[in-house]
């Protein structure tokens, strides 16, 4: 716990709510002891973020349209930028997985670790407050931004809603139509409509990856 404080930059008063951030449903299953999962966390910390984003861009873009600036958050708080956060921190080697979990490559899966990086945001904003979780956001999701360099375009549902909107079309509605394996290693189907008729699919370990991924489809489509 100790190295996961100074990766984080954050030393704990009450260490059992980190440790409450780094179970996963799985493990809290599968435990003999009653235990939460991260879930709860994972949504207040998904707030605190995207609180503390807006804050930031508002401060940096104070001429940057509303559309413009939902964009921005976006692509700040997106699952691929979070992603990235939690290996930047090693969050895979401290995460608590059930067994299944752990065995079909957990401590890697994108939607695991990002959601885990929301439920690190709540645990530090309750037991430190506000300020703490907003130093951990500028340090280690709006480090770039904030030195005036822009996120890499991996939000592929905005690049695509943006392409369509332009084009004078509806934005581009998203349907779950297929779930594939057990419970504990499900592979989601999306199928996003374009606006002409056509559609794309995509799959991945979580709906918002099947989404970004028939977003991406969509998007190789509408260039050919």
């Amino acid at each position: 716990m100790e190295r996961l404080e100074q990766r984080l930059g954050y030393t704990f008063s009450d260490r059992s709510i980190l440790d409450t951030a780094l179970t996963h449903s799985s493990y809290a299953n599968e435990s003999p002891q009653s235990r939460r999962s991260n879930e709860r966390l994972e949504f207040l910390g998904d707030a605190v973020l995207g609180f503390c984003a807006a804050k930031t861009i508002c401060r940096l873009y104070p001429d940057m349209p509303e559309g413009g600036l939902t964009r921005l958050r976006a692509e700040l708080v997106c699952e691929a930028s979070l992603h990235q956060v939690a290996l930047s921190l090693c969050l895979g080697d401290y995460i608590h997985l059930g067994r299944n979990e752990q065995g079909n490559g957990g401590r890697q899966r994108t939607s695991i670790l990002a959601d885990c990086v929301e439920a690190i945001i709540a645990a530090i904003y309750l037991d430190g407050g506000l300020e703490p979780a907003e130093a951990f956001i500028a340090r280690h999701i709006l480090r770039d931004v904030q030195a005036g360099r822009r996120p890499a375009r991996t939000d592929y549902k905005t690049q695509l809603q943006e392409l369509l909107q332009h084009a004078g079309g509806a934005a581009p509605a998203y349907t779950i139509v297929g779930e594939t394996g057990p419970d504990h290693d499900k592979t989601f189907t999306a199928s996003v409509a374009l606006h002409d008729g056509a559609s794309a699919r995509g799959e991945g370990k979580s709906k918002k990856e099947a989404e970004q991924a028939a977003a991406k489809a969509a998007l190789e489509l509408l260039e050919h």
